[in-house]
């Protein structure tokens, strides 16, 4: 099944720019059979993302979908953020963990639906402003790290309002959230009490396997999604990732 799930995460990784959480997470706190599921699952989840939004970041750079003012000195203050927010993920019971996951991936998909600038782009591009680049990615990396999901759920709604079609503002969630995934990773494999913390090695071997195949396939099918499609299709899979998580709960 994580296995499967992997493949999945590879497709997300590459079309979405979510690295694997709103995939993973929800599968490996269904197969964890222990009361720190959730924290498992985000942990692991953050793991997997190292690796996948790296692979990815090469291959969005070499299909030159990113644009460097818009990832620096945002991808800084996401780091910042990442810190404060997988500490509190540590600190916090796992079935409000899982609430809060639930909660915040519904008022996303409320908000994409109902506010302008996602669904169609608003035409011409703007640049980031001051405090969105500071208040805002510091607020961007303590959520993402805290929920184990990478930032894609915040950087590309922010990116699209921007003026950037989807292909582009789901290539660039996948740098700015390295920063996420690895202090989330080194903070989660410090807590919990096994041997690598809070992690899963095998789950996360198992969906890496089935991820890194699948992102070396599918690197050439964002630029042939229509864009409001694309953005259709983003909203659709957080509803799957929301149904998952709530059912499992």
């Amino acid at each position: 099944m994580l296995f499967l799930f992997g493949g999945l995460s590879g497709v997300t990784t590459v079309l979405f720019g979510f690295g694997g959480g709103f995939v993973t997470v929800p599968v490996v706190a269904a197969v964890t059979r222990s009361g720190d599921a959730m924290h498992i699952a985000v942990a692991t989840s953050t793991a997997v993302m190292v690796v996948n939004s790296a692979i990815a970041t090469v291959v969005q750079a070499h299909a030159g979908r990113l644009r460097r003012e818009y990832l620096w000195p945002l991808a800084a203050f996401i780091a910042v953020g990442a810190v404060a927010g997988s500490v509190a993920a540590a600190e916090t019971g796992d079935g409000t963990l899982r609430v809060l996951f639930v909660a915040y991936l519904g008022v996303t998909i409320v908000d994409s639906m109902l506010r302008g600038g996602f669904l169609r782009p608003q035409g011409d591009l703007r640049p980031l402003g001051p405090l969105t680049t500071t208040v805002g990615g510091v607020g961007i990396g303590a959520v993402a790290s805290f929920l184990g999901v990478g930032g894609s759920v915040l950087t590309v709604p922010l990116l699209r309002r921007k003026g950037l079609a989807m292909a582009e503002a789901t290539a660039m969630a996948n740098p700015l959230s390295l920063p996420v995934a690895v202090i989330g990773t080194a903070v989660y494999a410090s807590a919990g009490s096994g041997p690598v913390g809070y992690l899963d090695p095998l789950a996360g071997a198992a969906l890496l396997a089935g991820s890194l195949p699948t992102i070396a396939l599918v690197r050439q099918v964002a630029d042939r999604l229509p864009d409001q499609v694309h953005a259709i299709a983003y909203v659709l899979l957080l509803a799957v990732a929301l149904l998952a998580v709530a059912i499992g709960s």
